[in-house]
């Protein structure tokens, strides 16, 4: 992701200023990082809540896409974000198709909540890197089924037990840059909608673009502030 990031981010006309990992830490109190107008952060749950209060320190906003930390330290990040003048840019996934995928999955969420035949379940198939299962973008798209359908109140890894429960059902194989699936099946039919992500190249320019956004803004951001059909 870093490379890619990279690409997009010269390629628009950016400059980068800075470029830490796990073996140059210290930059993060560097006046390189400082002089930065935002941060990309695409890291792992272990170490992404070190880095927002790294970059915090440095007064430098940031944009990250790391997952699994938000149960434990989401609240602390939206109040630094919201009363302590930081800046987030927060997201389970930048892809642009998958902001669209988002929006129609809310949509249909709305329509199949008058058909209770229909129930629901949701797949998820990653590369065998990713740590965290279900992926974030499962879960987001979970939280927004659950927020239309009125016949389910909470998510569940796995298999649902009971009709209340969306079945989130986790792949780990290969390299597979990400696929989610959301479907609704009846006797009489199923319905079914897919993003299949082909590489991490929309990750990267979604990135990017919620950077250049992230530059004049303040606060706990997200993709809705970035693509305002996601309100609708």
């Amino acid at each position: 992701m870093g490379k890619e990031i990279e690409k997009i981010a010269l390629s628009r006309g950016h400059e980068i200023v800075c470029i830490i990992d796990a073996d140059n830490q210290e930059d993060f109190k560097s006046p390189a990082f400082r002089s930065a107008d935002v941060a990309i952060e695409f890291t792992n749950p272990m170490v992404a809540y070190q880095n927002y209060m790294k970059a915090f320190a440095a007064n430098v906003k940031l944009v990250s896409g790391s997952t699994g930390w938000i149960d434990e330290h989401g609240e602390e990040i939206k109040e630094l974000c919201r009363k302590e003048g930081k800046t987030l840019f927060w997201a389970s996934n930048f892809s642009l198709g998958v902001a669209v995928f988002s929006a129609v999955n809310k949509y249909l969420a709305q329509i199949m909540n008058q058909f209770p035949a229909y129930d629901i379940s949701m797949s998820e198939t990653h590369h065998i890197h990713k740590l965290d299962a279900p992926s974030g973008t499962a879960i987001t798209l979970a939280e927004d089924i659950l927020a239309n359908i009125d016949r389910k109140d909470h998510w569940v890894k796995e298999e649902a037990k009971n009709t209340g429960e969306l079945g989130i059902h986790s792949i780990r194989e290969g390299e597979v840059c990400g696929i989610h699936t959301i479907r609704y099946d009846s006797e009489a039919d199923s319905i079914s909608i897919t993003h299949d992500a082909k590489n991490r190249k929309g990750l990267a320019l979604g990135a990017v673009l919620a950077a250049e956004y992230t530059a004049q803004k303040q606060g706990y951001l997200g993709m809705s502030d970035l693509f305002p059909f996601l309100n609708d």
